[in-house]
């Protein structure tokens, strides 16, 4: 149900123009970053579907091989590339194809993405002794079909984001400046723990993911995950979000991914000098 009214919305904005629902407190003003949040909404309820309801709860994943993991991750993440090409998009008509926001968000997702699959994940692995053991393709011991998932699961968690930041940015646009950098310093902590508590949730059904104490993992584990999101959910906001503002070129985009992944890295290792596992 949800899935299939996002696509009717978003159907609906394509066909009555970029004016309609400009006064949503909830979506954002640029056309070509509405459409993409929209989608990303919409698509995602998909892969989720098929994959936590019907994969997982029947266990069809100890089917896969290596191959058939790949197989799984890349028919999560790569819609999230292809589809935007294929679906009617007027908002994105007659520009450069690096200048569309779904371009730039796959892009800085994917960047982010794969530093924290790369490097952080092994942070997990030494101070909370987690493990991943189902049989698959491996980059510096990560296996290739999480760097997928992430993907995909990151383009739904910061579309997320971006539409509750912003509806509480609007709601106390009157109020004082201490106000509403409170009010947004809480909504992004609230968000961040809530979505990495959730995932770990979920993803202790799946018996190859393993952790040496599981209540420490949800407690702590989450609250050390949540710091990805506590720097990349109000960074990847900022793009082509004020239409005031010159819109990113896709290497800024690029940069702002790096920064980000950096930022995540020392407060990561700041949490590994000082308070350990």
């Amino acid at each position: 149900m949800h899935a299939r009214n996002t696509w009717k919305y978003l159907r609906c904005w394509q066909l009555n123009g970029s004016r309609l629902y400009a006064d949503n407190l909830w979506l954002a003003a640029n056309p070509s970053k509405r459409w993409a949040e929209l989608f990303f909404l919409a698509y995602s309820p998909f892969w989720i579907t098929w994959a936590l309801c019907i994969l997982v709860p029947f266990q069809l994943y100890e089917l896969c091989d290596e191959w058939g993991y790949l197989l799984v991750g890349l028919a999560a993440a790569l819609p999230c590339w292809f589809l935007p090409l294929v679906l009617p998009n007027k908002t994105d008509e007659g520009k450069p194809w690096y200048q569309a926001y779904w371009v730039k968000a796959n892009v800085w997702i994917a960047i982010f993405g794969f530093i924290g699959n790369y490097f952080w994940t092994h942070y997990f692995f030494n101070l909370l002794g987690a493990a991943y053991t189902l049989p698959s393709h491996k980059l510096n011991g990560i296996p290739v079909v999480m760097y997928l998932m992430t993907h995909a699961y990151f383009c739904f968690y910061h579309a997320i984001s971006n539409l509750i930041m912003r509806r509480v940015e609007n709601h106390l646009s009157h109020a004082p400046l201490k106000t509403r950098k409170l009010a947004r310093a809480l909504a992004v902590f609230l968000l961040s723990y809530f979505t990495a508590y959730m995932e770990t949730l979920t993803i202790s059904h799946f018996p190859y993911y393993t952790f040496i104490n599981r209540q420490k993992m949800y407690s702590i584990g989450s609250l050390f995950y949540a710091i990805y999101f506590f720097v990349s959910f109000p960074m990847f906001m900022r793009i082509d979000e004020d239409p005031a503002v010159k819109r990113w070129t896709l290497g800024e985009v690029a940069l702002d991914a790096l920064a980000a992944g950096m930022f995540v890295t020392l407060l990561l290792d700041a949490w590994r000098i000082t308070v350990g596992g």
